[in-house]
């Protein structure tokens, strides 16, 4: 896919194909068994692997531009990638190909009193229209589980990880050709006009069938009041840590410092410390030394 980086018509042509391609493309997912969705996940990992050298280096090149536009020391160190974050997006890949193929699973089985058979089954739920900001690990998480699922995915990742998800997104479309399913079934999003958020939220012609945002508060506000398709938002503020009045103390403070101080910029990170009012005195104090120091 030629790379767009200006608003116009051509943006407009972009996305609809996009739509069209990935629309198609949900049609065969949806019947894809999973020996062809997993050969694509672990193929995958295998070239993220193979071009560790090349994703660092495209990432080297985010990194440099969000340090030079002055963004903050969290916002960049959600950005960075290294090694061992390389090796866990190719780990992640592995892990989804571990998992039971969610399609076709039978959720409830009943018999009505006339001998009626109602089963809830699994089923994908078309095409996966996807946001999100400056982790380029997203890349990689969205698009296998979208395809484990038998959806196409349509990524935006924001524009301060281009290079890194540019890089991240070749291996997933060598994992797709390895497998033989369609190269549509996980696009990214090449153009950095702003626009083509927008485009997404009305549906790119109604190919999309969910929009999901993954970001800060701000974002996930403009995906709720412009999106014309359903959409899977989440909330702020859920990341709590709760100690209980029996627990062990240098377990807790362990446990508590991790959650938090592992990488304090990722959404994962604790944000809020609940202490049980029957704990120990001291407990409290403890806590707040342990992630003090």
């Amino acid at each position: 896919m030629q790379k767009v980086t200006d608003s116009s018509d051509t943006t407009v042509a972009l996305m609809r194909g996009i739509g069209v391609a990935a629309r198609e493309a949900a049609r065969a997912l949806a019947l894809a068994p999973r020996a062809a969705k997993d050969k694509a996940l672990t193929a995958a990992a295998r070239a993220v692997r193979r071009d560790a050298p090349k994703i660092l280096d495209a990432n080297a090149k985010d990194v440099a531009a969000a340090k030079a536009a002055g963004r903050l020391d969290s916002y960049v160190d959600r950005l960075v990638l290294n090694p061992k974050r390389v090796e866990a997006i190719a780990q992640g890949l592995e892990d989804v190909a571990a998992l039971a193929d969610p399609v076709g699973a039978v959720l409830a089985d009943w018999t009505r009193p006339n001998g009626l058979r109602i089963q809830r089954v699994r089923v994908p739920l078309g095409v996966i229209g996807i946001i999100y900001e400056s982790r380029p690990n997203v890349t990689a998480d969205a698009g296998a589980l979208s395809l484990k699922s038998g959806n196409a995915a349509i990524l935006r990742g924001g524009s301060d990880s281009h290079h890194s998800s540019l890089a991240i997104h070749a291996c997933l479309a060598e994992g797709l050709a390895a497998a033989g399913l369609p190269a549509a079934a996980i696009q990214y999003v090449e153009t950095t006009d702003r626009d083509a958020v927008g485009h997404m939220l009305a549906g790119l012609d109604g190919a999309i069938d969910v929009i999901v945002p993954r970001g800060g508060k701000g974002l996930v506000q403009r995906v709720q009041d412009e999106a014309r398709v359903p959409v899977f938002a989440h909330l702020e503020g859920i990341c709590h840590t709760y100690v209980d009045r029996d627990a062990d103390l240098d377990m807790a403070c362990s446990v508590v410092a991790n959650a938090k101080m592992r990488r304090v910029g990722v959404c994962g990170a604790t944000e809020c410390l609940l202490v049980d009012s029957n704990a120990p005195a001291g407990y409290l104090s403890a806590l707040v030394a342990a992630l003090i120091d």
